[in-house]
């Protein structure tokens, strides 16, 4: 019984486990060959193309470098290679830096919101004034009409 497992049971889950793993695998991960090369590996000679894979195929777990944040306090900086700030304190001032700059870029396009709010509202009344000043018979700035209507 014994040797029913070490010899066909144990190499079956292992073949299994090797093919599973290395067909999810993302390609650019994979070392040493391309992924189609070890699953053929691992298809055509389970036993022996298992163990190359787990030894120098699969990929290696991702371990952050020195530098690097471990566990990010913000999901959207969670990426290989970002580099981390050695000192709280110095991430603390960069992040209030961001703030600061982030709300001055927003007054900044509220103030010229309201200024192009501004300019277009005069530009409709400078067009509402003109339109009056037609509709009565003179152009603005124009004195001659009521002058050749009183000849």
């Amino acid at each position: 019984m014994l040797r029913i497992i070490v010899f066909y049971v144990l190499p079956i889950v292992l073949c299994i486990f090797c093919l599973v793993q290395a067909i999810t695998s993302r390609d650019g991960d994979i070392r040493n060959l391309p992924k189609v090369a070890w699953i053929l590996l691992i298809l055509f000679f389970p036993v022996v193309g298992s163990i190359a894979w787990l030894v120098a195929g699969q990929p290696q777990a991702a371990r952050p470098r020195s530098g690097e944040r471990s566990t990010p306090h913000f999901p959207e900086y969670d990426r290989p290679g970002r580099a981390a700030a050695v000192d709280e304190g110095n991430d603390d001032a960069f992040l209030r830096q961001v703030r600061e700059r982030a709300e001055q870029q927003r007054r900044d396009y509220e103030a010229k919101r309201r200024a192009e709010q501004a300019a277009e509202e005069a530009a409709r009344e400078e067009r509402r004034r003109r339109k009056e000043a037609k509709e009565a018979g003179q152009e603005p700035g124009d004195e001659s009409g009521s002058e050749a209507e009183s000849a």
